[in-house]
């Protein structure tokens, strides 16, 4: 079981959408300006939480693809659904790898 779920988590995806934001360097500054439109209200403004959790080190928790998925499905209530643009997904993924940076 554990193995399955590693594997799973090491596979690139075949999702277009995600196999093209990894095609984007992605930039912080665009990044930031889209998480405090975005996802300040409920993460807070540098990301510590407030309404949602905190993302201070949340790519030591998920993936990007999971990162992405969750951005994109909003499956978890009160999350809304976010689609964002491919480039804009990995300028996004650039501002929130910042938090996890020592």
């Amino acid at each position: 079981m554990i193995l399955s779920i590693i594997v799973w988590w090491l596979i690139p995806t075949k999702d277009p959408y995600i196999q093209e934001v990894f095609s984007f360097k992605g930039n912080i500054e665009r990044g930031n300006a889209i998480f405090q439109v975005n996802c300040a209200g409920c993460h807070g403004i540098n990301g510590n939480g407030n309404v949602g959790p905190s993302l201070i080190n949340v790519s030591k928790h998920k993936s990007e693809v999971q990162i992405i998925n969750q951005v994109i499905s909003g499956k978890t209530p009160p999350m809304p659904k976010f689609q964002p643009s491919t480039e804009e997904m990995a300028d996004l993924l650039t501002y929130l790898n910042q938090f996890s940076q020592p």
